[in-house]
């Protein structure tokens, strides 16, 4: 693998931040981005001259811009984006407040979509570069309790997958990567909680609540593994659309996407019923 550059949203902690280190382990330039000053001396004395930092809020869409377009004149071409930076929204949906639900896709989706919309332009006239986005297990099937975050990488989900076939003819790749549950801050300190209201749902979400807080910092997956994972697969010829990461992202998800498979099978002649008899159709549709 040649040396690379790379842009990374959301360097602070967690998977962001194991990346970041990853890559700069391997020998690789860096541009994290961060939220506040500290955060960005910190990053930087990782690996003086490689690490970059950049103060950043991904829901401001100037802003994202801006920073990309200097970071392509003042770094160098970005070989790769990492749209990391998110967070973990807990609520019964019933519970969750709109605005609560608004900045979870302002974050989580629209963020995400700034950054590769910013990095795009530069990577398609160079016909080259790897466009990545963490989204999660929760984009490929959901629980209870994480409606509004779910529903965010589900969308996060969608929009890679139209994305990856607008860009293939111009040899940039478009990876999801889908993590299972990772010993980082994300269900931690990281996690935003809706309040809870409703006694009706307490038999449900009160156990699952506590289960998630009490597993905190001993789940099974290992951020460094994650790391290699993802450098991975910049050095193969096909780099994957989605890589699920950790042994307990392949259990749901594949039990989930089963799921579905089983219930679209089974309801398969009602929704034959619904076209026009002998492929008839209606004028001007």
């Amino acid at each position: 693998m040649g040396m690379k550059t790379f842009l990374i949203t959301g360097v602070s902690s967690g998977l962001g931040r194991a990346f970041a280190v990853g890559a700069l382990a391997a020998g690789h330039t860096v541009v994290g981005t961060v939220r506040g000053q500290a955060d960005a001396e910190a990053f930087e004395a990782l690996a003086p001259g490689r690490a970059h930092a950049r103060l950043l809020d991904v829901t401001d869409d100037e802003a994202v811009v801006a920073v990309v377009d200097e970071v392509e004149s003042a770094v160098g071409p970005v070989d790769v984006a990492v749209a990391n930076a998110g967070y973990g929204l807990e609520g019964i949906f019933e519970e969750t407040p709109m605005s609560a639900v608004r900045a979870q896709f302002a974050t989580n989706v629209f963020g995400a979509a700034a950054t590769l919309q910013a990095v795009l332009p530069h990577m398609r006239r160079r016909r080259a570069g790897h466009l990545m986005a963490v989204t999660s297990m929760g984009g490929l099937m959901a629980v209870p309790g994480m409606s509004a975050y779910c529903g965010s990488k589900f969308a996060l989900e969608g929009m890679l997958d139209s994305l990856r076939k607008e860009v293939a003819p111009f040899g940039i790749h478009v990876t999801a990567l889908e993590p299972g549950s990772f010993r980082t801050d994300w269900a931690g300190r990281s996690m935003t909680r809706a309040e809870r209201r409703v006694e009706d749902y307490d038999e449900l979400f009160t156990p699952i609540r506590e289960a998630r807080i009490k597993a905190s910092g001993n789940q099974l997956g290992n951020p460094e593994r994650a790391a290699e994972a993802l450098l991975h697969i910049l050095d193969v010829p096909e780099p994957p659309g989605h890589l699920v990461l950790g042994s307990d992202a392949l259990r749901l998800v594949t039990t989930a996407r089963k799921a579905l498979d089983d219930e679209i099978r089974a309801w398969e002649p009602l929704s034959r019923t619904t076209d026009f008899p002998d492929g008839a159709q209606l004028a001007g549709n």
